[in-house]
C-alpha cells in the first residue's frame, strides 16, 4: 500500500475529544466532497467515494455526533468499490451545525466559528486531508497536497495551515486549486497535527536515513575531490623533478631540496605529511609543501631559460 493510503487509514481511526471537534472534522469532509441537494423543501446530503476510510469516518462522525444514521450503498466492480452515503432525515441539522448551511444558503467554504479553537482546526485539517489530501512517499521526495475546487476554498485552507506556521503554497492545476507543502520538516509537522503518529515516525526514519546518506555522499565527494587534487599535484611534482634530472641540474639542488625530490620519486603516492615523516630530521607538512614549490619554480625557470614549453602545452 502507498504511504498516503497508510496515513489515511491511520487518521480515519482518530476522533476528536469533544463534540465541536467532531463537527469541525465532519465540516471539512462535507465542504470537500459532499453534494448538498434540496427536494420539496427538504435538504439531503450525498457523499460518493472510493475511499472506504472516508466513507466509514463520515458515517461514524454523523452517528456519533448527531445520533443520525445514514443510508449506505456499495457499488462493486472488478477494480474498485464505490461507497454512497445519503442522509435525507435531519440533514438540515447537520448542515447548520457544520456551517455548510447559513442564512445565505449552501456554502462549501470553511465556516470560521467551526474552526475557532486550535483543537477544531486540527480536526478540520485531518478531515480535509482524508477527503482531498495526498502525500508522496518520503523515500522519493517530500510533497503533501490538498485538492480544492475553488480559489476561495484553497485560500481558506492555506490560512488555516498558516496558523500552525506551515508555509503552504497554492497552484492551479487544470480546474482545481492545489494547496501544498514541500519541506520535509513541515510535512512531519502536518502529520503531527493530524495525529498520524505512526506515519510521522516512519517519515522521520526516512528523513534520518536520507540525511545520513547525503552526509556520507558529501564527505565521499569531498574526499574524492581532495584526493584528485593531491594526485594531480603529485604527478606534476614528479614530472618537474624528472625534468630537472634530464637537464643535468640535479646536482645543483640544495641538500634539503635534493632529499625531498628523491623521496617524492621514491614515494609518488605519499602525502605531504608522510613525506615529512620520512625525512631526517622530520619536516612538517607546510615545510614539505614549501620545498616542493621551490623545486617546481626551479623546473619552470629552467624551461623558461631553455624555451621549453612542451609541458605547459601538453597539460
Amino acid at each position: 500500500m502507498s504511504f498516503s493510503y497508510n496515513v489515511k487509514r491511520e487518521i480515519a481511526q482518530k476522533f476528536g475529544n469533544a463534540r465541536h471537534c467532531n463537527i469541525a472534522e465532519l465540516a471539512a469532509i462535507l465542504n470537500m466532497c459532499a453534494y448538498i441537494g434540496r427536494f420539496r423543501q427538504k435538504f439531503y446530503i450525498k457523499l460518493q467515494t472510493e475511499n472506504a476510510f472516508l466513507a466509514r469516518k463520515c458515517f461514524t462522525l454523523i452517528e456519533k455526533t448527531f445520533k443520525i444514521k445514514c443510508n449506505v450503498t456499495v457499488r462493486k466492480s472488478h477494480l474498485y468499490c464505490v461507497y454512497i452515503l445519503t442522509i435525507t432525515q435531519n440533514a438540515k441539522k447537520i448542515l447548520s451545525a457544520t456551517g455548510v448551511l447559513s442564512s445565505k444558503g449552501i456554502c462549501n467554504e470553511c465556516y470560521l466559528p467551526v474552526v475557532n479553537s486550535i483543537c477544531c482546526r486540527r480536526t478540520y485539517l485531518r478531515g480535509a486531508f482524508l477527503a482531498s489530501g495526498y502525500i508522496n512517499d518520503p523515500k522519493k521526495n517530500y510533497h503533501l497536497e490538498f485538492v480544492q475546487e475553488s480559489k476561495a476554498q484553497a485560500e481558506q485552507l492555506q490560512n488555516l495551515l498558516h496558523t500552525f506556521c506551515l508555509d503552504a503554497k497554492i497552484v492551479q492545476r487544470k480546474e482545481n486549486f492545489i494547496v501544498y507543502l514541500k519541506e520535509g520538516e513541515q510535512i512531519t509537522d502536518m502529520l503531527n497535527i493530524m495525529q498520524a503518529y505512526t506515519s510521522l515516525l516512519t517519515m522521520e526514519n526516512v528523513r534520518i536515513w536520507k540525511e545520513v546518506r547525503n552526509d556520507v555522499n558529501r564527505k565521499v565527494n569531498c574526499e574524492t575531490a581532495n584526493l584528485s587534487k593531491t594526485v594531480a599535484a603529485a604527478i606534476k611534482q614528479v614530472e618537474d623533478i624528472q625534468y630537472i634530472q634530464k637537464q643535468k641540474e640535479w646536482k645543483n639542488l640544495p641538500n634539503t631540496l635534493l632529499q625531498t625530490a628523491q623521496l617524492r620519486l621514491q614515494y609518488p603516492e605519499a602525502s605531504l605529511k608522510e613525506l615529512g615523516l620520512l625525512m631526517t630530521p622530520s619536516v612538517g607538512k607546510s615545510g614539505v609543501n614549501h620545498r616542493l614549490k621551490k623545486i617546481s619554480m626551479i623546473a619552470e625557470q629552467i624551461r623558461k631559460d631553455k624555451g621549453d614549453f612542451t609541458w605547459q602545452k601538453n597539460r
